[in-house]
């Protein structure tokens, strides 16, 4: 069924060293008018974030990014939208890596740490959509996935990087592709699926 959907693409990337948190920005550029597929990508955050505004470790080496998206859709179905994107997280970790992952809802992805024989959460993802359903409604797809970063030592039981899983630093650039890759199509079956 994947392959009789139509995949969209990134059209504009605007990449950062660092930032407050690319969920801002892609928020200002939303409102401004950006399109569809207007992505926020950026080394670091200084002050990433998650759901209720809790704090989200944003150093470098990770993948930092907040996609614009404004599908025709309530925002009731945003929690789905939430659960794919973890779902296309969760794909990309398992067919690089091998790693053993699950989703835990509504926003988070965690991976199995063999060493600490536990589930940590490596990857975090926040959905925000304009309010009502105005024409320019957009919906923003904010994901910081642990590749390469350093976490702080107030973490270690509870999150994990894929360079700890893996035991040396890996092409987040290559990550970040397939991440994409398997995004866009669930993308597709969440905008056919949800009415």
């Amino acid at each position: 069924m994947l392959d009789t959907l139509p995949v969209k693409a990134v059209t504009k990337v605007i990449g950062l060293e660092s930032v407050d948190s690319t969920q801002n920005l892609a928020k200002d550029l939303a409102l401004s008018g950006e399109p569809e597929g207007t992505m926020v990508l950026a080394c670091s955050q200084t002050a990433g974030r998650g759901r209720y505004e809790r704090s989200f470790d944003s150093g470098e080496g990770g993948v930092y990014f907040t996609l614009i998206l404004r599908p025709q859709k309530p925002a009731a179905c945003n929690a789905s939208l939430s659960v794919r994107v973890g779902e296309a997280v969760a794909k990309t970790l398992t067919e690089m890596f091998g790693f053993k992952t699950k989703i835990k809802e509504p926003n988070d992805v965690l991976a199995w740490d063999n060493t600490a024989r536990k589930w940590k959460k490596i990857c975090g993802i926040l959905i925000e959509t304009s309010a009502g359903e105005c024409a320019d409604h957009w919906v923003l797809v904010g994901v910081g996935v642990n590749v390469n970063n350093r976490l702080p030592a107030a973490l270690k039981d509870t999150a994990v990087s894929v360079k700890q899983l893996v035991g040396e630093e890996v092409l987040k650039e290559i990550f970040l592709e397939e991440l994409l890759e398997n995004f866009w199509k669930e993308y597709a079956c969440w905008l056919a699926s949800v009415r």
